[in-house]
């Protein structure tokens, strides 16, 4: 057996920060624009931007930056607040898988 558990952080009972949401951050990251990051999840752009809109509205802050097309093309990239809650959030939940297993190994391992 293995434990499995999920974590994601609310503001008045509407998420703000889950896995799914912290990857599509890295994927924007990476990808250098929200269509690119939603093709990488495999989700239609618009829901992605929805996911964008409502993590800045929870957070109250930009975590993503964005140019419009053009010539050069558009882009985005994340605000230094988005690098910043990311490695916030990742260290939070690191932290969490490994107090998750030594609990399970404690709980369950001397029960056989």
């Amino acid at each position: 057996m293995q434990p499995k558990f999920n974590v994601w952080l609310e503001i008045d009972g509407k998420v703000v920060l889950s896995p799914w949401r912290v990857r599509l951050l890295e994927a924007i990251a990476a990808a250098g624009s929200i269509s690119a990051a939603a093709e990488r999840l495999g989700v239609p752009y618009r829901r992605a931007w929805e996911k964008v809109q409502e993590i800045e509205r929870g957070l109250g802050y930009k975590v993503v930056e964005t140019a419009v097309g053009g010539h050069h093309g558009g882009g985005a990239h994340l605000t230094e607040a988005g690098r910043q809650v990311l490695a916030r959030f990742h260290a939070f939940a690191d932290g969490l898988d490994e107090e998750v297993a030594r609990r399970f190994r404690a709980t369950f391992d001397s029960r056989g």
